[in-house]
């Protein structure tokens, strides 16, 4: 079993307090839904647990651990994939970047083997986030932070993407944290919901 833990994180932009005296954990057998207000710290939060933030109080560890260089066991899944594609791969290279799938798991997830010779540019939001959530399921990670990743897509993406990522999730023994404000999402797809609010002072 795998435990993802933060104690005691604090974080300000400035003088301004996001994130304060904040405790979390989840174990890799888990899919728990983080919901908080727009401007409460949620999408900071998500880029401190996968070290996009680094200068922040506090430890962020996996079986006490912190995660060191290389690849990354924390994966974010941020809400606009485009943005953090480069422009000038094609959609191979930036799958490959991570990993390359089977045949099986490109069908799963609805990737047609034409799509890799295109840009980004070229593809939908919810095509590039088929691309982007693939890329995350690495065989090396253990937990997968979804900052509000289908909130752009139309509503049978949504469930397909979904369907999708939490199969192979628990397939592959990998934790998922779902950042959103979508109650009605949290309650159908999560084992439980977690308040930003009650783990931070």
């Amino acid at each position: 079993m795998d435990v993802l833990k933060v104690e005691n994180v604090n974080f300000n932009y400035g003088s301004h307090k996001i994130l304060t005296n904040l405790n979390f954990s989840m174990e890799n057998n888990q899919v728990i839904g983080l919901f908080g207000d727009s401007g409460s710290g949620k999408s900071t939060f998500c880029k401190v647990l996968t070290g996009f933030i680094k200068e922040y109080e506090g430890t962020v560890t996996i079986n006490g651990e912190v995660p060191q260089g290389g690849f990354n066991p924390i994966q974010l899944i941020y809400q606009h994939p485009e943005k953090v594609m480069n422009p000038r791969w094609k959609m191979r290279d930036v799958l490959e970047e991570s990993w390359m799938p089977d045949d099986n798991l490109l069908d799963e997830f609805g990737i047609k083997r034409e799509w890799f010779n295109r840009y980004p540019s070229e593809l939908s939001g919810g095509e590039l986030q088929r691309f982007s959530i693939l890329r995350a399921l690495n065989p090396n990670t253990k937990f997968i932070i979804a900052d509000e990743i289908s909130t752009m897509l139309d509503a049978v993406t949504q469930a397909q993407i979904w369907d999708s990522l939490l199969k192979l999730a628990r397939k592959n023994n990998v934790g998922v944290l779902v950042v959103s404000h979508d109650k009605k999402l949290l309650n159908r797809i999560c084992d439980s919901i977690v308040y930003l609010s009650d783990i931070t002072e």
